[in-house]
Formats: structure tokens, C-alpha cells, sequence
């Protein structure tokens, strides 16, 4: 992602690294814009350590967006990983 990234402090709420999550959203495996929102993307992506996280998050503009949530995977998002 070559996108400068803002971290609210609800992002490391689930205690996900800023490093964890700048790889995943490096190396993602799933990136959509969250249905029935103008503003939310979801993306699944592994970490360093292969842990499949889910990450939330909002674009400010062309360049910039802002992480707000960070966690290790649920199951209802497992599909979009590796369907």
C-alpha cells in the first residue's frame, strides 16, 4: 500500500502492532469497500507471522487513510480469504 496511513488508538484496541498491520495491509489477500458503506474498507491480510488479520479502515484522500480497527480474524470474514 503506497498510501500514507493514520492510526486511530482504536486500531491497536485488540493489541495488533502498527508494524503487523502496515504488512498486512502490504500483502493483502482481500480488499473491498465494506457493502452498504460509502467510506469503509475491509482488508484481510497476514502478518510477519502469518496470522490472518482484519483491518478497517476509512480514505481521507487520494494518498492518505485512516486505520480504526485491527484485529486477528473472525470466522464470518474467512470466506473472503480464501474463497
Amino acid at each position: 500500500m503506497d498510501e500514507s496511513i493514520i492510526f486511530k488508538k482504536t486500531a491497536f484496541k485488540h493489541h495488533i502492532t502498527e508494524a503487523a498491520i502496515r504488512f498486512a495491509l502490504d500483502n493483502p489477500v482481500y480488499e473491498d469497500l465494506l457493502e452498504g458503506f460509502a467510506n469503509k474498507y475491509l482488508v484481510l491480510g497476514h502478518d510477519a507471522n502469518a496470522n490472518l488479520l482484519e483491518i478497517l479502515y476509512n480514505r481521507i484522500d487520494e494518498n492518505t487513510i485512516k486505520v480504526f480497527h485491527a484485529m486477528l480474524c473472525r470466522k464470518p470474514w474467512y470466506d473472503l480469504a480464501y474463497h
